[in-house]
């Protein structure tokens, strides 16, 4: 079993930078797809990046150019670089991984609060 806990939230000023972090434990494997999501409120909740298991990445159209997400295999950790930071990223962000056999598992969140 997979456990995914995120870190990094806080609260910043519209223009500024946070980095979140997302570290696997338990049962580690190959995973099809690791993401970011996020969810406002009264909001559904989207997927803001992702990255597959071969290194490629894609974005949500508003936040590309400001995000960045990457992985470090050796430490079991996916991040979620936020640059230019706007009061409409506020959010719950949570992490995700997609397994190869399709099993899906999800972080418990971490606030992100943007001041204008």
């Amino acid at each position: 079993q997979v456990q995914l806990v995120e870190s990094g939230g806080g609260l910043v000023q519209a223009g500024g930078s946070l980095r979140l972090s997302c570290k696997v434990s338990g049962r580690i494997v190959v995973f099809h797809t690791m993401g970011w999501y996020r969810q406002a409120p009264g909001k559904q909740r989207e997927l803001v990046a992702a990255i597959a298991s071969g290194g490629n990445t894609n974005y949500e159209d508003s936040v590309k150019d400001r995000f960045t997400i990457s992985r470090d295999n050796a430490k079991n950790t996916m991040y979620l670089q936020m640059n230019s930071l706007k009061p409409e990223d506020t959010a719950v962000y949570y992490c995700n991984t997609l397994s190869l056999t399709g099993i899906w598992t999800w972080g418990q969140g971490t606030q992100v609060t943007v001041s204008s």
